[in-house]
């Protein structure tokens, strides 16, 4: 009968002892979980806002001797700043032009400031301020040689070319 007891009692505590040990592994494996989750999400999101650049233009477009970004390329500086916020190892180059009235060192003066506004609305949307490189071009890179208002109009703006 001792046996008995011995036995029932040697069950009892390795019974306790594989619940217990189940019940330490199930925080390992939620942990594994969620950690697998997140990155299935960021991959997710990652992927949706490559796509997203694809659908926005690859430069904002300015007015006549103005730096500001108008309302209409918002969705490209979002969908830019997004794109950064989430590609920890993307970088951006923002290429400031002007059209060519105005003195060289005017325009060299606007291309870098229509380049600087572009990168601060990059930065408030969450890029990385050290992954953006801005240079001015002046009015020595024209879109359009032309000498009309419509190919002026194409001249007067900010490139943004993405590099890994």
């Amino acid at each position: 009968m001792k046996s008995i007891v011995v036995a029932a009692i040697a069950a009892l505590t390795l019974a306790g002892c594989a619940t217990q040990q189940a019940s330490t592994s199930a925080p390992v494996d939620s942990a594994k979980a969620a950690s697998d989750a997140a990155a299935k999400a960021a991959a997710d999101a990652l992927a949706l806002a490559k796509k997203r650049l694809g659908s926005v233009e690859s430069a904002v477009y300015f007015d006549y001797d103005k730096f500001d970004i108008k309302k209409q390329y918002h969705a490209t500086v979002s969908a830019y700043g997004n794109y950064l916020a989430l590609d920890k190892s993307a970088k951006v180059r923002i290429e400031g032009n002007a059209d060519e009235r105005g003195t060289v060192e005017y325009n060299l003066a606007l291309g870098n400031r229509r380049a600087e506004a572009v990168s601060i609305g990059l930065q408030a949307l969450g890029a990385d301020g050290a992954r953006i490189e801005t240079v001015s071009n002046g009015e020595e890179k024209p879109r359009n040689k032309g000498k009309t208002e419509a190919a002026y109009a194409e001249n007067r703006r900010a490139d943004l070319l993405i590099a890994k």
